[in-house]
């Protein structure tokens, strides 16, 4: 997570800090700063949605859709989800949207990935129509860039 500076950002260990802890560590270094930089409210929204940090890789549900948020994210979903040994032959649609970490932009990706999921929900078959679907949202949002690929589980 950011820290005061580019190089001395702050590490958690993953999987194990919980949302509360890592509140609690930003309000005892920093309460001011982390404030200022909104990422005090990322946390405290995030730990009121579950406690600590997942990792995609752990996961064993499959799911039709994953969206990253991050292009080196989405590298990584795609590169393991190829590296992984199939076992059902599923397809699973991972759609990247970068969207800057501050607070401007992810009130603004909010509502463009939901608007997004709700355009994938509401379709008939969504296999079908998801790439005309990323068409259009990238015609209406000519700054936002998808990239979307389809892997197997």
């Amino acid at each position: 997570m950011p820290g005061p500076s580019i190089d001395k950002p702050n590490c958690y260990e993953f999987g194990a800090t919980t949302y509360e802890e890592i509140h609690q560590d930003l309000s005892a270094k920093d309460p001011l700063l982390y404030q200022q930089n909104g990422l005090l409210s990322m946390v405290d929204r995030n730990r009121r949605i579950k406690p600590r940090p997942q990792r995609f890789q752990a996961e064993t549900r499959e799911f039709d859709i994953v969206l990253c948020l991050e292009e080196r994210v989405f590298d990584q979903v795609v590169d393991f989800l190829n590296r992984r040994v199939g076992t059902s032959g599923n397809p699973v649609h991972v759609i990247n949207i970068d969207i800057e970490d501050n607070p401007e932009e992810a009130t603004f990706g909010a509502f463009f990935l939901a608007d997004m999921c709700q355009k994938l929900e509401q379709s008939v078959d969504c296999d079908e129509e998801i790439d005309q679907i990323i068409t259009d949202l990238e015609d209406s949002n000519p700054k936002r860039n998808l990239l979307h690929t389809i892997c197997f589980y």
